[in-house]
């Protein structure tokens, strides 16, 4: 064999290991997604009222034993949606982790910055991404949190500058909310550590159709939905 024949060989065994990494840390970045938002309980893990958990005890537990503190923080810190945060614990200064939103079981204190009418921070818009074939419904009866306690909004479309994160990048249906709107009728705002526009919706989880600005079709080709 030649030279350049085991250099390609040993790039080829590059690219198999990164794959490898790769899968691997979208396992990972899944696996805590699913605990720190939902499941904690459900695989006996102890989550604090602010929604944080021990690495520790994550890293302890059977389904994550085949990771390290090492990946662990690779994830954190590679994560495009920036989904987690960690911090040491302020009295303690063990390592904890939390998501910092898309839960559906009740965590008391997120660190959510509250959005007021008026202020700098309150957008014209918010963006909720979805998929073409809720449009009928998502139409008549408006959005719902469902089994979360907030509604995601995004600051734009995906790719636009300072857009990370708020909604899936296979979306293909993008609906504006007027925020303003729905503030001076008492709904609720509020901006999570990583930039996604969160809210509780009215009293039933929802935001109606009333508060929708427009609506745009984001594929095959771009184009404008009808409201009414």
């Amino acid at each position: 064999m030649d030279r350049n024949a085991r250099g390609r060989g040993r790039e080829g065994r590059g690219r198999r290991v990164n794959r490898v990494e790769q899968g691997k840390d979208v396992g990972l970045s899944k696996a805590l997604s699913f605990v720190l938002r939902h499941g904690a309980s459900q695989i006996g893990l102890h989550m604090n009222p602010d929604g944080f958990i021990f690495v520790e005890d994550i890293l302890a537990h059977a389904q994550f034993c085949s990771f390290s503190l090492d990946d662990l923080e690779r994830v954190v810190a590679t994560n495009d949606k920036q989904r987690f945060k960690l911090r040491p614990h302020p009295e303690d200064g063990r390592l904890q982790i939390r998501a910092n939103q898309g839960h559906s079981v009740e965590v008391f204190d997120l660190e959510l910055k509250a959005v007021q009418p008026g202020s700098p921070d309150c957008p014209m818009e918010g963006v909720h991404g979805s998929y073409l074939r809720h449009w009928p419904s998502i139409h008549s009866q408006g959005l719902s949190r469902m089994n979360r306690t907030h509604i995601h909004l995004a600051r734009g479309l995906p790719g636009e500058d300072g857009v990370i994160s708020g909604m899936r990048k296979d979306c293909d249906l993008a609906i504006f909310i007027d925020v303003p709107k729905a503030l001076s009728d008492g709904i609720q705002f509020f901006w999570s550590d990583n930039g996604v526009l969160l809210t509780p919706g009215d009293g039933e989880g929802k935001l109606l159709p009333r508060y929708f600005s427009r609506a745009l079709r984001l594929r095959p080709t771009r184009g404008v939905l009808q409201l009414e």
